[in-house]
């Protein structure tokens, strides 16, 4: 039996277990029904950094990241390169102000801090990356350094 189909939820056979409504109403009654309680806190920050979605791609000249951070502005994002080989991606959602008379039906935009990382291979030009965002996609762009040509030396061969 497929955990989806265990669950409630058949989402194309993946089950996604970040996803606070893919879990029986029994197993939610577990915690209390505030959506602020800490133990649900938990679920939403290691869904935060799990949901940070990443595309890495190596074309002929140049590796290029893509990062989905929808509503995101370029002010609350940092983009650092570690060791001059490990590059990081991080920042932070704020969580929408409300009032307290405020009754909320459903909370699924995520909020929070999030981190990825990701060891560059050696031969990238760390001096020379470049990022932007547009449309709530972050794009950095690490060019690849030359490859050096072999040095060939011609041996005579007696005889």
């Amino acid at each position: 039996m497929a955990l989806s189909r265990f669950f409630g939820r058949d989402s194309g056979g993946i089950w996604d277990p970040f996803a606070l409504d893919s879990f029986p109403a029994p197993v939610l009654s577990l915690w209390d029904s505030d959506l602020s309680a800490p133990s649900l806190q938990l679920f939403r920050d290691a869904s935060a950094l799990a949901n940070t979605q990443v595309d890495w791609k190596e074309t002929s000249d140049a590796h290029i990241f893509k990062a989905d951070l929808p509503g995101l502005k370029k002010e609350e994002i940092k983009v650092e390169v570690e060791d001059g080989r490990v590059l990081s991606i991080s920042g932070e959602r704020t969580k929408e102000e409300s009032e307290k008379s405020d009754r909320w039906h459903r909370v699924e935009r995520l909020h929070g801090s999030f981190l990825r990382k990701f060891r560059l291979p050696e031969n990238v030009k760390v001096e020379e990356l470049k990022a932007q965002v547009e449309n709530g996609v972050l794009t950095i762009t690490l060019p690849k350094a030359a490859r050096p040509k072999p040095n060939v030396k011609d041996i005579e061969i007696a005889g």
